[in-house]
């Protein structure tokens, strides 16, 4: 059975596409037959962080529609087998979204036998974020350590708890994990951004990583790869580690604490 995740926030910028891209890769490459769906349309990033921008003919609102069907309208990646993408319209507004629409959609993509369906959310607590975030069965939310992007995170886990049709229906509640992004231990140490510990303790859901900053990040978007791919890299280590505590595995927390220098670094300031 198809299990739905939403990445979401209630702030942009935090990383959701990011995420969404390195998790859903993440996934994949442990041998599930996953889908990430980009729900933010008029803007549509996801295929670009994918690299697949030149292979889009159809997009979600085709779909939704009827203009296309779905073999015609995914995108198959041609790094990793198993993962798929679909991408989101830059023509329409989000309100072409119809909650109709999105769970016929979901719904076929469960019938192509896919394990995981990744609905990459836009920002804010408008209407595509409600459509991202309606049929979901888990939550990562995503949330930079500083109190603006908390508190709204805090905003979608109200949302989570009260509008999604798990909500709506009375059924068990969306679990819920939260990802930290950009996360900075010499800077939590000169008390300039908050711990996990204390995003932990505001939200109250369970913590499933945090991404270390990097300029990674920026370099793996920017070349269309999902840095999850990046396996050197810190923020790549991360994200793995992020998708095997998801599948179960106990795997310690890293970059939460300042790397230790040695002399020589400490010679050098």
């Amino acid at each position: 059975m198809a299990k739905i995740i939403v990445v979401t926030s209630g702030k942009g910028g935090v990383g959701k596409t990011t995420t969404s891209a390195a998790f859903a890769t993440g996934l994949a490459l442990r041998g599930y037959k996953t889908v990430v769906i980009d729900f933010d349309v008029g803007l549509r990033n996801l295929d670009l962080i994918m690299g697949c921008e030149r292979r889009v003919v159809y997009d979600f609102i085709n779909l939704i529609n009827h203009e296309s069907n779905l073999s015609q309208t995914l995108i198959r990646d041609k790094r990793v087998d198993n993962l798929y993408v679909l991408p989101a319209s830059q023509t329409r507004d989000k309100d072409a979204l119809s909650q109709e629409g999105v769970e016929r959609v979901l719904n076929e993509l469960k019938e192509e036998g896919f394990d995981y369906i990744i609905c990459d959310s836009p920002a804010g607590i408008e209407h595509g974020a409600h459509m991202a975030l309606y049929y979901a069965d888990e939550a990562l939310i995503v949330t930079n350590p500083e109190v603006s992007s908390v508190r709204d995170s805090d905003r979608i886990l109200g949302l989570l708890a009260s509008k999604s049709k798990r909500a709506v229906d009375g059924d068990e509640p969306v679990k819920e994990h939260l990802l930290v992004t950009r996360y900075d231990p010499n800077r939590v140490k000169e008390g300039a951004m908050l711990s996990t510990d204390d995003i932990v303790d505001i939200l109250g859901i369970k913590l499933i990583g945090a991404i270390p900053e990097s300029e990674a990040v920026l370099a793996a978007s920017n070349s269309g790869v999902p840095v999850i791919l990046q396996e050197k890299e810190d923020a790549g280590q991360a994200y793995t580690d992020v998708v095997s505590r998801y599948l179960g595995e106990d795997v310690p927390m890293r970059f939460l604490t300042p790397e230790k220098k040695g002399l020589f670094k400490r010679l050098l300031g």
